[in-house]
Formats: C-alpha cells, sequence, structure tokens
C-alpha cells in the first residue's frame, strides 16, 4: 500500500510542476519607472518613400496664395454666405521613390529624411519669394504601424497621434494576451538605406523609455513573442492538456479510495 501512495504522490507532483506560473507579467516593473519615464525624448518622425503629406499654404493675400494650393480650384466661391472665407483643404501629396514631390510653382522639392518641422521651415523660405509671410502646415495622413503575435486584436493600425510609443501601440491592439512574453518583443524597422533592422526589446525593463525603438516610426512592425508556456503547448500534443486533467482526476480518486480503506 505504501508503494501505490508513493507511486500517486510521484505522478501528482509531475503534473503540478508542469503547471509552471506565469512570470513577467508587469510592463517596466523595475522601481525607477518615473525617473525613467521622465527622460524619454520624442525627436520627431522623419519623412519616407510612401508617405502621404497633407499641406497648406497661407498667407496674407488670399488671391497670390491660391496657386500654391491645390484644393484651391475646389471652393465654391471666394466667400461663404456670411461673408467668412470658407476653409480650404489642406493637399496631399505622396512622397515618391526619390523622395520628392512635386510641389505647385516650386516644382520638385526633397523631402525625405525631414521632419515636418524641417518641412515647413523649408516651404516657408523657399515660398518667401512669392508670398509675404507665409504660413505652412504640414501634417502626415499614412501614421500606420502593424500589431502582431501575442496581442489581442492583431493587425495594421492607424494612428492619430505621430507622438506613438510602443505601449499606446500596443493599447491599439487591445494589449497582449496573457501568453504574451513582455521580455520578448521584436520591432521591425525600415532603415534610411532601405533595409529591415530587427531589435528585440524588454518590455519588463523601465529603461525601455531610453531606447530609440521607444517611439513608433510610420510602418513600424511590432511582434510578440509566446511565452515558454505557449510554445509547450503548441508544439506538444494538443491532446496533452486534457490528459493532464484526467490523470489529475484519478490521482484525486484513487487518494480518496486510499484513505477510506486505511
Amino acid at each position: 500500500m505504501n508503494k501505490t501512495i508513493i507511486t500517486y504522490l510521484l505522478l501528482l507532483s509531475i503534473v503540478l510542476l508542469s503547471c509552471k506560473p506565469k512570470q513577467n507579467m508587469v510592463y517596466m516593473s523595475q522601481h525607477n519607472m518615473e525617473e525613467e519615464v521622465a527622460k524619454a525624448k520624442f525627436q520627431g518622425l522623419h519623412i519616407q518613400e510612401g508617405d502621404i503629406l497633407l499641406i497648406l499654404v497661407s498667407a496674407l493675400d488670399e488671391a497670390a496664395v491660391k496657386p500654391f494650393n491645390l484644393n484651391t480650384a475646389n471652393r465654391v466661391g471666394s466667400e461663404a454666405p456670411n461673408g467668412v472665407n470658407q476653409y480650404v483643404q489642406p493637399s496631399e501629396y505622396m512622397v515618391n521613390e526619390e523622395g520628392y514631390i512635386n510641389f505647385p510653382v516650386l516644382g520638385n522639392v526633397y523631402v525625405k529624411g525631414m521632419t515636418q518641422v524641417q518641412l515647413k521651415e523649408d516651404l516657408e523660405s523657399r515660398l518667401k519669394r512669392y508670398l509675404k509671410d507665409p504660413l505652412v502646415t504640414t501634417t502626415l495622413k499614412n501614421f500606420n504601424v502593424s500589431v502582431l503575435g501575442e496581442v489581442k486584436a492583431p493587425g495594421q493600425k492607424e494612428s492619430t497621434t505621430q507622438k506613438l510609443n510602443i505601449f499606446q501601440a500596443l493599447s491599439l491592439a487591445g494589449d497582449m494576451t496573457d501568453f504574451g512574453d513582455r521580455t520578448k518583443v521584436k520591432l521591425i524597422r525600415t532603415a534610411e538605406n532601405g533595409e529591415d533592422q530587427v531589435v528585440n526589446l524588454d518590455l519588463s525593463r523601465s529603461d525601455i523609455v531610453n531606447s530609440p525603438y521607444y517611439y513608433m516610426k510610420q510602418n513600424d512592425v511590432l511582434y510578440v513573442e509566446p511565452d515558454k508556456n505557449k510554445q509547450v503547448q503548441a508544439n506538444s500534443n494538443p491532446n496533452r492538456a486534457l490528459t493532464f486533467q484526467i490523470i489529475a482526476s484519478a490521482l484525486g480518486v484513487a487518494t480518496l479510495i486510499i484513505s477510506l480503506t486505511r
């Protein structure tokens, strides 16, 4: 009888040990999280080929500014019924493979690698030849990132703000699942030379905010790896979990029988 009890106890121990507790459930779990977050710096997005830019030129002389806005011709009359000038929608410009946009009057303007502030200043400088005190506003229309792997809603996500960090990107995908490994997150980013670079990130560390990859760039891909428990489950017999449940139930019944027959 003693050997039987020992055998049941050994089997029960194996079942219990196979249920490894989940680790790394907390983002930025280090104690100096607040201090590290305060150091995070946003450098601004750099314009890439394929980007769609919304650009609006304005000045005191509305007649003089018309040739520099593609959508000016779409205005219905020069003034609204109440006498207030109608709003002019920004014009769309796609950055071609060589990094240029075709801007009215100015012709081809090289914009690749510029931040939006730099593009604004560059266009205003060029337009001073034609306009007095020109004002240019620029916006990136297609700021998209992809979040894949162990997240609740994977896919391509569109951000309404250009200052998008990794955690905000994950929130767009509904956050990680319980099987997501916060210590093994891959970020795929296209470098300026056109090559894709893959970076491994550990989101359990608070100093992640100091990484140049903390803020997302357009067309970034974020991939959350599954933890070891999920990998083992995926690579093993699909009936493994059911087998463990049956063994555990049998052990429970056997233990009860043994206790009653003593």
